[in-house]
């Protein structure tokens, strides 16, 4: 019981970390919400290491999904008529102040937060760890975090698959 308390109040603080450093990657981009796209970017932060390694079972360099994320801004733009190249869209917004009030995210964001709270193992005395966000975006049907993986060259049920190993092997320490 108070082991499932613990690790529950340790899931918190990771979410938190979570939210904090998505809207600062949302906000150094000129957005005022983050995205699951900057969640995936939080994600890799983490000091667990779990979704670097997860990039890396499957020889994907994580350092590149920044870059995937502006080629699709990008891609959107070229494709309303408006000529861009990923550059164009790494800097020239400028970054944006914190949101102030209750916390804002767009919706794909809720759907991560409630993927991340029925995870199985959510209400053992497993830890939420960066490699469950990966699992979330390579599953997510529409977006830019999916299509930034693709255009990685990402097979995404491969990279599903390395987010099951990983886990699996940091469960079993």
């Amino acid at each position: 019981m108070l082991r499932r308390l613990t690790q529950r109040i340790s899931d918190m603080r990771t979410i938190k970390v979570l939210c904090t450093d998505a809207e600062k990657h949302a906000n150094a981009a000129g957005q005022t919400e983050p995205g699951l796209e900057h969640f995936v970017l939080a994600a890799l932060a983490l000091p667990d290491g779990s979704a670097r390694r997860a990039f890396e079972r499957i020889g994907a360099d994580p350092a590149q999904f920044t870059a995937a994320i502006a080629r699709q801004y990008a891609d959107a733009l070229n494709s309303i008529g408006i000529a861009a190249s990923p550059l164009d869209t790494q800097g020239d917004t400028a970054a944006i102040a914190p949101g102030k009030g209750p916390y804002q995210a767009k919706p794909a964001v809720q759907s991560l937060m409630q993927q991340l709270a029925s995870r199985p193992g959510s209400h053992a005395a497993e830890p939420l760890l960066g490699a469950h966000v990966i699992a979330v975006a390579a599953a997510a049907r529409f977006g830019v975090a999916p299509r930034a993986l693709k255009a990685m060259g990402i097979d995404l049920q491969a990279l599903i698959n390395a987010t099951q190993d990983e886990l699996r092997t940091a469960t079993a320490r």
